[in-house]
């Protein structure tokens, strides 16, 4: 099932992600939705918390654009409970957007290489090295289960610019190629 995909704005968003049990009531369907909601948006990552669930659980699959990206390897993999190890070498800045801030994209600066902890679905435990924009991708996810989105990264000069696109996406001013949902204000 498409699930809809939660607009900047929303306070899940924010929120730093809780631990998952392996008896985390629909786990396994909450994940089959996801991989098509993210395929649904083309998108190459999705987090939880980016269709509402404030839980420690992403999902990324690198593999449909390692061709256009000349990588060696790409990845489908799912996350749960992760922590960043380690992160190596020397900044290295890309374009990236953000499938709940639609039409938005900035360059961010990040560590091409890292080690991650985290189980898989069947709740196996791997620690793993990845780099270059599987490394980047995985940061990405990373960062919204701790609540961080990847405009928080973007320079000073960046984040005035984009300031009143923001807050139309916050207020349901933008149109996107899949459904969203966005906070309510009154």
């Amino acid at each position: 099932m498409i699930l809809p995909i939660y607009a900047y704005g929303q306070p899940v968003l924010r929120k730093k992600a809780v631990e998952i049990n392996p008896d985390f009531a629909g786990l396994q369907d909450l994940i089959s939705n996801m991989w098509e909601t993210m395929y649904h948006a083309q998108g190459v990552g999705l987090a939880a918390p980016q269709v509402g669930h404030s839980i420690r659980l992403f999902i990324i699959d690198t593999e449909q654009i390692k061709k256009d990206e000349n990588m060696p390897i790409g990845y489908k993999k799912v996350f749960i409970n992760a922590t960043i190890l380690e992160q190596e070498g020397d900044l290295w800045a890309y374009e990236e957007g953000c499938l709940s801030i639609p039409k938005i994209r900035g360059d961010v600066e990040r560590k091409p290489r890292i080690v991650i902890e985290y189980l898989d679905e069947l709740f196996q435990k791997h620690t793993d090295s990845f780099d270059g924009i599987n490394a980047r991708v995985i940061q990405h996810e990373y960062d919204h289960i701790e609540g961080i989105l990847f405009t928080d990264h973007l320079k000073p000069i960046k984040k005035t610019l984009i300031h009143r696109r923001l807050e139309n996406i916050k207020h349901g001013k933008v149109d996107a190629d899949y459904r969203l949902r966005f906070a309510k204000f009154r």
